[in-house]
């Protein structure tokens, strides 16, 4: 994986110093890479350190096709539609002796979509992602955001967030088969869906040119029905916290 970002980040800066060869159609996006504190998996009461990545669409200009507005425009007040995506990192059992028995979960990336509302001081937005990597399950957030600009350069929100899950998506984190306890210390649990979650979440953005920002996030949830049920959970923890801290580049391409 480290070495397809690699490629990934070689690829684009390649792209960003070839000469222009056309003005007439230009994609606008930013890069974010850095640092973040996480429960070794969900449910987990203890931490780790580990890369940060991000991606963020500004918007995209091809003849009569104009979606968004770039990266660093103001932000549309009312309705708009975008792009989701999340990922969450593997569980083994070599890594987590309490685990031992479990069967292990890759690395999952969950793609979907989202709606955002907004106006000068605040937002409301909910997504939907359905993981193609890791487990097969849906997944969504619900959350909202009062919006701070102390000066130029700062942006601040802060606000609650709700997720969701559902079966297939509970059962590969927090449920035990029948044959996974028989190789454990857990008792077998059939986790159900529903809302597994609830907490908050500021994030700061701090920038330092036109094309670049130092941004980070704190984020508490506090885990429900059976996330917090499971056996798993019960061992280690339902609170959750994340914190995360890293550069971010702006990109405008023309091609």
């Amino acid at each position: 994986m480290r070495r397809a970002v690699f490629l990934s980040t070689v690829f684009v800066s390649a792209v960003a110093a070839a000469p222009v060869l056309a003005q007439d159609r230009e994609i606008s996006f930013a890069l974010r890479g850095g640092l973040a504190v996480a429960p070794s998996y969900p449910g987990a009461d203890d931490y780790e350190v580990g890369p940060d990545l991000g991606f963020a669409f500004g918007g995209l200009s091809w003849g009569r096709v104009n979606i968004g507005r770039g990266i660093g425009a103001a932000p549309q007040d009312g309705l708009s539609f975008r792009g989701a995506f999340k990922v969450i990192g593997d569980r083994e059992a070599d890594d987590n002796s309490e685990l031992l028995g479990l069967d292990d979960v890759s690395t999952a990336v969950e793609l979907g979509i989202g709606a955002t509302y907004r106006q000068a001081n605040w937002l409301a937005f909910g997504e939907v992602r359905k993981g193609v990597t890791g487990h097969s399950g849906w997944t969504g957030t619900l959350g909202a955001d009062a919006i701070f600009k102390p000066d130029d350069r700062w942006t601040i929100t802060a606000g609650p967030r709700v997720s969701f899950g559902d079966s297939d998506f509970a059962d590969t984190y927090f449920g035990i088969t029948d044959d996974e306890a028989t190789a454990s210390s857990f008792g077998a649990f059939d986790a159900d869906g529903g809302a597994l979650g609830a907490g908050f979440e500021v994030q700061a953005s701090y920038l330092l040119s036109e094309q670049w920002s130092v941004e980070g996030a704190l984020g508490y949830e506090r885990l429900l029905g059976d996330a917090a049920d499971s056996p798993i959970t019960e061992l280690g923890s339902d609170d959750q916290w994340r914190l995360r801290i890293g550069l971010s580049r702006k990109f405008s391409l023309n091609f």
